[in-house]
């Protein structure tokens, strides 16, 4: 022991010179010897203090503290260690300095406690965060340890208390908004949720309600004590909405309800304890709250909400509450002010009342109405709600209930998850006031939903009497009488003493047909009705409504027409129902039908149907009455108005499950009145609407249809009109159905189905010949059927069409349509038809035009079609200018309407145009009279309607010659007003292109294409500007593009496609197949039936017919275009008729020599050459150098050729001779050098007709020629093959292998070498082989030899079908092992390839075709090849050998 204490010596000499390092290493060394000395914990904590190391320190010295808890010494060094520590370890301050006060307590040393408490409680407050603040005050409050020791020394508990309630507040409110801020931006997180989470989470940890509860026990002032109370309640129901439903819940409920009680009890006037006390109670009725207390609510907070509806119900009829005297109505007493006047200005301030409020006492119904709807416009009272709907029901203000108990119902909703409380009886009283409201408003469209609360209601109380007649009520409406009256009774066995119900249940037995026991029991209520009638408005509205129900018994019990005329019947009750209501709209219906029915008074009846709709919607009768009224005098805005408000009622439509009939006249009205508005949408909806009541109705479907017709739907329009004619076929109809039939024909010609119109146009107009409309629109579907022909190309029926519009204009159309301007366009219209099919204008009816139009004559008459004044003469001249007078009258049948006279004008500039057009070229150069007339035609319509975009365009058009500064101005207006005009930007685009404004003329196209890219001529146009740039082959597609999408009518696309066509026809290097020439042949055709006297058009379709083998055809037409030009010529005796009938004469020879008139040939021919040729005088100089040189040369080839066929070998040699000379000198002197080569084509023929002379000096001649044909054109074919045919046939060794090696280059090459070139190359090469000569001729068997040449085609063509079709006969005709098989190979790739080849993706023909199909062997291709090419031998001889075999 004693050298313990000499080591705790040392330990304390060292502590004392501050060697911590070596105390504790001395220290842990006693510690092992003697564990439990306490000295030495105390030196060992010390230490480690000193060095910094506290929580072994700490644990020192609580290790000390357990060997001797009594001594100080080890608690004050915790106190010490744990001060440093600031606020890091407050608990375990706490808990020593607890401890340690405890120790001088028990030492009775006081001072020494209280400060170490101090002490704490300052460290507490110091460094502490304000929630530990808040726990270390628990240290001086009742329930420490320490507590009873300083009490007095410390403040009082109530102040604390306070304070730690203050802490605890703050503390609690910026906990949640902390958590709350970082909750909320969670994924998903909702902001309601997150709040009710935290909030949770934060009271459930709270101890603040405690601490209020402490306040209040200690607090010794009664306004502290007061406002903490407050405090409390409201952290009480803010905890309660904040638990989820359940018992912790309901145990919240309770509490918060007791401090509620308990503040409404003492009359502390704390309004939001007022307002929980009222509105959580749930009574059944109004009268078993304490009207004392809801009195002395409006004395307490008179400027409440709430305040305002209790005192505006108390007031009123409508209250079950005994009335207040008027001396004793409730005051606010002036307690408010204070004792003194320090004190009175603060407490001023707080006071809700703002000093010594007064309430508002209401004298007029007026008054309360206007209390009610202020006080529920914001309110959140379920107390308020419930007697604003006993308000609004007792007055009947059903509208206004509807919206409040809709409202209602969802506040109680929000109410019963907030504080989980059921509110049974106040939700079944919403529920009544709803479904009550609904009964009435808007009747019967709510019924569903009403009979849904009121059976809710009854599920748990089924002897609730307001469900009863709510229910009694609907099955009224719904006409289920037996069930109303089952309900009614049941509610007034209830209820005896109810007048409304007794009256009610009355009622539905004469509408169930009792009238007799309805009137008695009526009748019976009168004396008590007539006694109330004094004491409210609601009584003397029952007694009225009980009155007309009486007449109405009695206008039913006896329907003769002397007892419904007597005025001492049912017409006195319904005039004393007046008398007690002046505003029972039934009462007025009824007056109506007497007036209208039996006094015979319109004027009176109207009256009464008029104020019986403007009193209540419901009055269907009443309206349906005064709307046929309306629609008779054709006023449809009223109709409209009276439709509409039967609408908006909801008595149209029965509720789902529902016996009654829907209405179906009011949304029919509403259809016609939108149609004759041309609301065509709104008209299809409210038709619809008719339909889906009606599906029967009749007038309905056609309105429909009418409707779907306006707005452009046609085939819903044609649905619905059949649904109208099925209804006419079933026979139930009464009245006129020929409408329908119209309508069905207007959908027709909007659908382009001219023939079923005009069909059903001519069904009616039998029946109805008098009806203009019918007439009208018979005469223009005629005219658009015709122009619809003219643009698909059926001209004869055009035609055809125009003529039966102008005969039935003339002879069958009514008087009463001929000076209105329709049928004046029509006639207008119909005459212009002619003038497009030129060809056809024998057909024209001029004398039925002249009676119809009153004069004389149409047209002047005259050569060329041209009259002496240079206008337009002959069969033309009568069509346009019927047109013309046509228009005119159309003009002066529109002399009253604006709008349709700018149309007529417009209409007639374009007739004048039309005038101006067909004059021939010559005339046109100058501005002649129809085109001013023109131009002032659409100057006027523009005056008339400035705003038209079409207008705007014509006159650019008829300026563009005239003036393009205009024209342009024009143009741009058109398209100011309407951007997406295609034709107006091609027309720009076209005037761009006349002004050499190339790039923006392509702008302009390409603008055109956008907004339509159907348009034809604008692709025309960019043609045409592809053309200009010199891009043949892109102009030559978009010519081809412009003529597929165009109509057949359209002139100009088709000249520049078939101008197109044939330059590219001209310039190719072999023949084209047919479908090349088709599609130009055919536009020309159609071009010659439009105009017949274009006759450059109709030389070109000869020159396609020729390149197309139709020799005869081609001769027929150059025939007509012969005489045609040389009419011309003599009546013009123009240089330019000269020429072309020079080169049509030419063109006649080759096509006459074609079809084997080799006499007329010949005299065409040398008709040609004198007229193409060069007199001495300077003559012939219409000709350009070129067309004088093709002219003469094809002249003196025909000729040769004639002669050769005539026999005349020597003429023949003679003219190709010639042929060969003259080309040779024209070509020199067009190029402006000596005589040269003359053209390769026609020595070959030369060469071929002198070698067909058989003489051996002609064919030495023949080879001279073909010589030098190759000399100046190595690569020229034909002199090549001929060359080598005579090599063959003379045996020439030697020229026959310089030919054979020249045609294999050619055979090889790409450039120059057509596929008919090639085939013609492979054939006479192996010609060759079978003959032995040239290569692979001496080494192997012709057939073999055949068969090689056949391979090389193959490898150098292998997309020609003819190589293939040689090989498969080579291969077949060698006999060599495997052949067989080779040939049948080469046959199937030959028909592959030929399939392949044919247009459009190739140039295959029908006859290399067949060949290809009757190379297989096949039975069925051979039949292929009959069908494909019948003129083609190869097919037949091959299905003969398939029979055959």
């Amino acid at each position: 022991m004693s050298n313990t204490k000499a080591l705790l010596r040392a330990v304390n000499d060292l502590i004392k010179h501050q060697k911590w390092d070596e105390a504790i290493q001395s220290v842990e060394d006693i510690l092992q010897r003697e564990p439990k000395n306490y000295q030495a914990h105390i030196f060992l904590a010390f230490a480690l203090d000193k060095k910094n190391q506290a929580d072994e320190a700490e644990t020192a010295y609580l290790a000390a503290t357990r060997l001797k808890p009594a001594d100080t010494q080890a608690w004050q060094g915790l106190v010490k260690l744990y001060q440093r520590q600031r606020g890091k370890k407050l608990k375990q301050y706490q808990t020593a300095a607890v401890k340690l006060a405890e120790i001088y307590r028990d030492g009775n040393d006081m001072h020494r406690c209280q400060e170490v408490i101090d002490k704490f409680i300052d460290h507490a407050r110091s460094h502490g965060e304000k929630g530990q603040y808040a726990a270390a005050l628990d240290v001086i409050l009742p329930g420490s340890d320490i507590y009873t020791a300083l009490e007095g020394r410390v403040p009082h508990p109530a102040r604390t208390y306070e304070t730690q309630a203050q802490i605890l507040e703050a503390d609690e409110k910026k906990r949640i908004n902390t958590l709350i801020g970082e909750r909320r931006t969670r994924l998903g997180a909702r902001l309601g949720e997150v709040t009710l989470e935290v909030k949770r989470e934060v009271y459930g940890q709270s101890r603040l309600a405690d601490v209020y509860a402490k306040v209040i026990d200690w607090a010794s002032d009664d306004d502290v004590r007061r406002t903490y109370e407050e405090k409390l309640l409201v952290y009480r129901y803010e905890r309660m909405a904040a638990w989820p439903p359940g018992r912790q819940k309901d145990d919240e409920a309770a509490v918060v309800r007791k401090l509620a009680n308990d503040m409404v009890i003492i009359r502390h006037p704390f309004k939001f304890a007022w307002d929980l006390a009222i509105n959580w109670q749930d009574h059944k009725e109004i009268a078993a709250w304490d009207v004392t207390v809801l009195r002395q609510y409006c004395t307490f907070f008179p400027d409440s909400d709430l305040s305002r509806v209790i005192m505006a119900f108390l007031t009123s009829d409508a209250s079950p509450f005994l009335k207040e005297e008027a001396s004793q109505q409730p005051q606010a007493p002036a307690a408010a002010a204070a004792d003194d006047d320090d004190e009175s200005e603060d407490e001023s301030e707080d006071d809700e009342g703002g000093g010594a409020p007064t309430t508002y006492v209401p004298m007029t119904e007026e008054d309360r109405l206007l209390m009610v709807m202020e006080g529920v416009a914001g309110v959140d009272s379920l107390f308020a709600l419930r007697l604003a709907g006993e308000y609004y029901q007792h007055h009947e203000e059903h509208e206004s209930n509807v919206e409040l108990m809709r409202k209602a119902l969802e506040h109680l909703k929000a109410e019963r998850a907030k504080t989980g409380l059921s509110f049974r009886n106040t939700g079944d009283a919403f529920a009544l006031h709803l479904g009550t409201a609904l009964v009435f408003y808007q009747s019967p469209r709510h019924h569903q939903e009403a009979k849904g609360l009121f059976d809710g209601v009854l599920e748990h109380d089924p002897s609730s009497t307001g469900a009863m007649i709510g229910v009694g009520l609907i099955y009224e409406e719904e006409e289920e009488y037996a069930e109303a009256i089952s309900f009614l009774e049941r509610a007034l066995k209830r209820d005896p003493d109810n007048l409304r119900v007794r009256t009610e249940a009355a009622w539905v037995k004469a509408l169930h047909g009792d009238f007799e026991t309805s009137r008695g029991e009526l009748e019976a209520c009168l004396p008590l009705l007539q006694e109330r009638k004094k004491k409210s408005q609601a009584s003397q509205e029952l007694l009225a409504q009980t009155q007309y129900r009486i007449g109405y018994c009695l206008w039913n019990l006896d329907t003769s027409r002397a007892a419904r005329k007597s005025r001492n019947g049912a017409y006195s009750y319904f005039l004393e129902a007046l008398k007690s209501n002046l505003n029972y709209a039934p009462a007025y219906t009824s007056l109506g039908k007497y007036y209208a029915d039996y006094a015979k008074d319109k004027k009176r009846a109207r009256r009464c149907f008029q104020k019986a709709v403007e009193l209540s919607t419901s009055e269907v009768e009443s309206a349906e009455r005064l709307a046929r009224s309306f629609a008779d005098d054709g006023d449809w805005d009223r109709v409209e108005l009276v439709a509409q408000r039967v609408v908006d009622s909801g008595k149209v439509k029965p509720p789902p499950g529902s016996k009654r009939k829907g209405i179906s006249w009011p949304f029919a009205a509403l259809g016609v009145a939108e149609l004759n508005k041309q609301n065509y949408a709104k008209a299809i909806v409210s038709f619809q609407a008719a339909l889906r009541i009606s599906p029967d109705d009749y007038h309905s479907w056609v309105g429909l249809g009418e409707s779907y017709h306006g707005s452009g739907r046609y085939i819903a329009a044609t649905k619905a009109i059949l649904n109208a004619q099925r209804l006419e076929q079933a026979g139930s109809l009464s009245g006129e159905t020929w409408f329908s039939k119209f309508i069905l024909a207007d959908v027709k010609r909007e659908l382009g189905d001219f023939d079923d119109a005009l069909h059903l146009y001519r069904t009616v107009m039998a029946d109805r010949p008098d009806e203009a409309g019918v007439a009208i629109a018979l005469m223009q579907a005629t005219v658009d059927s015709g122009l619809d022909s003219l643009d698909k190309g059926f001209f004869g029926k055009a035609v055809d069409l125009a003529a039966e519009a102008l005969r039935f204009a003339a002879e069958r159309a009514p008087e009463a349509i001929r000076d209105t301007f329709n049928y004046w366009k029509a006639v207008a219209d119909a005459c212009s038809l002619f003038s497009s099919v030129r060809g056809r204008l024998a057909a024209f009816p001029a004398d039925l035009v002249r009676q119809m139009l009153g004069v004389e004559a149409l047209g002047p008459d005259g050569p060329d079609g041209v009259g002496d004044d240079g206008q337009p003469a002959g069969e033309l001249a009568d069509v346009l200018h019927a047109t013309i007078l046509a228009h005119k009258r159309a003009i002066q049948a529109s002399a009253n309407d604006v709008y349709a006279q700018a149309v007529a004008y417009y209409n007639l500039g374009w007739a004048e145009h039309r005038a101006h057009a067909c004059l021939p070229a010559r005339l046109r150069k100058k501005a002649t009279k129809h085109l001013k007339a023109s131009i002032a035609c659409f100057k006027r319509a523009i005056e008339l309607e400035a705003g038209n975009a079409e207008f705007w365009n014509a006159l650019g058009v008829v300026t563009s010659t005239v003036n393009p500064a205009v024209s342009q101005h024009a143009f741009v207006r058109s398209l100011h007003i309407d951007e997406a005009g295609a034709h107006v930007w091609t027309n720009l685009g076209t005037l761009a292109l006349l002004q050499g404004d190339v790039r923006f003329a392509n702008e302009a196209f390409t603008k055109a294409q956008s907004a339509d890219p159907d348009y034809a001529h604008a692709w025309l146009g960019q043609g045409l500007v592809a053309l200009h740039t010199g891009d043949v082959k892109e102009a030559r597609g978009l010519f081809t593009h412009a003529a597929d999408i165009s109509e057949a009518s359209s002139l100009a696309t088709r000249q520049r496609y078939a101008v197109s066509m044939f330059d590219h026809v001209a310039a190719s290097p072999g023949d084209l197949p047919a479908t090349s020439l088709l599609q130009p042949i055919l536009a020309l055709g159609q071009l010659q039936r439009l105009d017949p006297r274009d006759l450059a058009y109709g030389h070109l379709a000869a020159l396609f017919q020729e390149r197309n083998h139709e020799h005869a055809r081609a001769a027929e037409t150059l025939e007509g275009v012969c005489a045609a030009v040389e009419a011309d010529y003599e009546a013009t005796e123009s240089p330019e008729s000269l020429k072309r009938f020079a080169m049509a004469q030419a063109d006649l020879a080759r096509a006459q020599l074609a079809a084997g008139a080799h006499d007329a040939a010949v005299e065409a021919a040398d008709l040609a050459l004198q007229l193409s040729a060069t007199d001495p005088d300077g003559g012939g100089s219409e000709f350009s150098a070129e067309e004088r040189r093709r002219v003469r040369l094809s002249a003196h080839v025909t000729t040769g050729l004639a002669n050769y066929y005539r026999s005349r070998i020597d003429e023949a040699v003679a003219c190709l001779e010639q042929a060969m000379e003259d080309d040779a000198a024209l070509r020199a002197a067009a190029e402006g050098e000596e005589a040269g080569g003359s053209n390769p084509d026609v020595a070959c023929v030369l060469a071929q007709v002198l070698w067909a002379t058989g003489r051996e000096d002609a064919r030495e001649r023949a080879r001279d020629v073909l010589f030098g044909v190759i000399e100046h054109s190595p690569q020229h074919v034909r002199a090549v093959l001929l060359l080598g045919i005579v090599a063959l046939l003379d045996n020439d060794e030697e020229s026959l292998e310089a030919v054979v090696a020249e045609m294999q280059g050619l055979r090889a090459s790409d450039e120059g070498v057509t596929p008919d070139d090639r085939r013609q190359l492979g054939e006479v090469l192996r010609a060759m082989a079978a003959f032995g000569q040239g290569q692979g001729g001496e080494e192997s068997g012709p057939d073999e030899a055949k068969a090689h040449q056949a391979r090389v085609d193959v490898m150098l063509h292998p997309w020609l079908p003819h190589g293939w079709a040689e090989l498969a006969s080579a291969a077949a005709a060698a006999k060599a092992g495997g052949a067989g098989e080779e040939a049948q190979n080469a046959a199937e790739m030959a028909l592959r390839v030929a399939v392949k080849g044919v247009a459009p993706r190739g140039d295959v023909g029908a006859e290399d075709l067949a060949r290809a199909y009757a190379g297989t062997g096949r039975a069925r291709d051979a039949q292929t090849a009959i069908m494909v090419a019948p003129w083609e031998a190869a097919g037949w001889r091959a299905l003969g050998e398939v029979v055959g075999a």
